[in-house]
């Protein structure tokens, strides 16, 4: 997770800076002589991509400037800046999106719960495994005349499931017998 804000907060950066171009030149020059090897880079086109264009100012004399130029390796890059900040703007909005949800099921989805099924139902313990907490789900939920058809076939699904793993847990707990 650490990763990932480090990542969210060096593109939020990138995304205000102003002065950022989409087309560059870099020209990497190794070691010549007593010069140190560098790297430059400048936003030139296509055809001034040379190292007579990008390498300003020159570090060696005018004899010795074709020697260096041929040593140096020039490269024409060229970036969508448009892409890179729709593709961050959904990544963000689906990192909220999941966010928002964690949200609601940390904290909303019990009080619902708790207001539909009833308080008493919810607080159960743990040793009491032959009463089923959702037991009567279906009913409340065919009773509901203002939920949608396919919301009431999603909850019964999650309540067959429910019982499923309530009775493959008595079974692994208490009879100590891995359903296949």
């Amino acid at each position: 997770m650490y990763i990932n804000l480090s990542i969210l907060c060096f593109y939020l950066t990138f995304l205000l800076m102003q002065n950022s171009e989409d087309i560059r030149c870099k020209c990497i020059c190794p070691p010549y002589r007593d010069v140190e090897g560098q790297i430059y880079k400048q936003n030139v086109s296509l055809k001034d991509c040379t190292c007579l264009h990008v390498v300003v100012p020159m570090p060696v004399d005018g004899k010795d400037v074709e020697a260096y130029c041929l040593r140096c390796e020039c490269k024409y890059e060229e970036r969508s800046s448009g892409t890179i900040k729709v593709t961050i703007i959904i990544y963000l909005s689906i990192l909220g999106l999941l966010l928002l949800y964690m949200v609601y099921l940390t904290l909303l989805e019990p009080m619902l719960k708790r207001r539909l099924f009833g308080h008493s139902q919810l607080i159960q313990n743990d040793d009491d495994v032959d009463q089923q907490p959702f037991a009567n789900a279906h009913n409340v939920l065919s009773r509901s005349h203002s939920r949608p058809n396919m919301l009431n076939k999603v909850e019964h699904a999650q309540q067959r499931w429910r019982r499923q793993v309530q009775e493959q847990r008595k079974s692994v707990f208490d009879r100590h017998v891995v359903l296949s």
